[in-house]
């Protein structure tokens, strides 16, 4: 099964507007018939874990245990946790895993891992390489925005999601897209 990644903050709580948002990205994700991987833990790792879940989608959760030893384990609904030794690790198998990466609303942690695939992207376009899709939150078009070395080209290798309409096109145009699920 081909997995979908989505980086996301660890404070959404549940009952939230970011809570519900990322329950509905998991769960779009897993009708398109595709597994989700998160980092493992709460807030919108959480929520999307759950939705992926109810619409019976496969859930892993790449977890980094020696940087967040007061964190329990992985969250209920992970069917597999795959343990990092650092950051910069659970960041490159968090984007090795997937066909795709989503980020989500979030802080420094998903800024770090947007921008980890992102300029793995820039750095496969450079070489004229395949590119793996990353869409982001609308919201973090605030935030990077050209200026300094960004250029309106390196905006163009993310993919604004502004609606839950917005992620279903985005999935549904992911190269071999699996069928659908009914």
């Amino acid at each position: 099964m081909q997995l979908i990644t989505v980086f996301g903050s660890s404070r959404a709580q549940p009952g939230t507007p970011a809570f519900a948002e990322a329950q509905a990205w998991g769960r779009a994700i897993a009708q398109a018939g595709f597994g989700v991987a998160t980092g493992g833990y709460n807030g919108a790792m959480e929520a999307v874990s759950q939705g992926a879940k109810e619409a019976g989608g496969l859930v892993i959760g790449i977890t980094a245990p020696s940087l967040f030893p007061q964190r329990n384990g992985p969250n209920l609904h992970v069917d597999l946790e795959l343990p990092s030794s650092s950051l910069l690790t659970r960041i490159e198998r968090l984007i090795d895993v997937s066909v795709a990466c989503l980020a989500l609303p979030g802080g420094v942690g998903t800024l770090a891992e947007i921008l980890a695939a992102w300029n793995l992207n820039h750095i496969a376009q450079l070489h004229g390489k395949p590119l793996k899709p990353l869409g982001v939150h609308v919201g973090w078009l605030e935030v990077i925005r050209p200026g300094l070395e960004v250029t309106p080209d390196n905006l163009e290798l993310l993919t604004p999601i502004d609606s839950l309409q917005s992620l279903k096109r985005f999935l549904n145009g992911l190269p071999s897209s699996p069928a659908p699920r009914r």
